[in-house]
């Protein structure tokens, strides 16, 4: 009988795609939840949070959602944003319709695709900006956090240049080396600037929400 070999990420850790991962998921009360409500995943649940305790939303409002694929936080906006909002969700992966979303397919670092964001605004300012954004994991923790941190700098660069004032971001994080500066970065063109763990977030996961709220236009452009 040959031996079964387990499968390892190239820093030689045992993928976690495995038995004890599978099992914890499907037992997770935010997956079951997400399940019975019809969400997409169960990171639903960290918006909606994020949304009552900091009131994010309010209807007819424009958003962009980053890194939106499944779609879960999509699915919260549609809900929540009423006919008349606009939802524009971006990623590089593919993302099965939602109606009343425009989607838009591509690197947020690429030229095509701010241009593809920028028509389905159809000329709309932006209200709010979610980033859950997030680097695919190596395994090598110290480049893992600074991919996590470019891709926080990126959403608030994107952020910047399309918010109106008073606007509102919500952009994931790492804990780790470079927080610090990502969260001074916020502080300096927003009114006010939080760090929240949601629920809905795993008890082990070092992802923490960086919400800025009160964009100040004058600063846009400056470093």
């Amino acid at each position: 009988m040959r031996a079964r070999t387990k499968t390892l990420n190239p820093a030689g850790k045992k993928h976690k795609f495995g038995k004890a991962w599978m099992h914890e998921h499907v037992s997770d009360h935010w997956v079951q939840e997400a399940q019975r409500q019809g969400y997409r995943s169960r990171s639903a649940f960290k918006l909606i949070e994020l949304a009552a305790r900091d009131r994010l939303f309010r209807p007819g409002m424009t958003v962009v959602d980053l890194g939106a694929a499944p779609g879960s936080w999509c699915q919260v906006l549609r809900q929540s944003l009423g006919p008349g909002g606009r939802i524009v969700a971006v990623d590089l992966l593919r993302m099965d319709p939602i109606v009343g979303v425009n989607l838009v397919r591509g690197d947020m670092r690429d030229e095509a695709t701010l241009q593809g964001v920028g028509a389905a605004l159809a000329g709309r300012t932006v209200d709010l900006v979610l980033s859950d954004m997030a680097p695919n994991i190596s395994g090598i923790e110290s480049a893992d956090q600074a991919r996590s941190v470019l891709l926080g700098e990126l959403a608030l660069e994107f952020a910047a240049g399309v918010l109106q004032p008073g606007g509102n971001l919500v952009v994931k994080a790492f804990q780790g080396e470079g927080l610090s500066g990502l969260q001074r970065a916020l502080q300096a063109q927003f009114d006010k600037a939080y760090a929240r763990k949601p629920k809905a977030s795993r008890d082990r996961s070092r992802e923490v929400y960086l919400v800025g709220k009160g964009f100040h236009p004058m600063l846009r452009g400056l470093d």
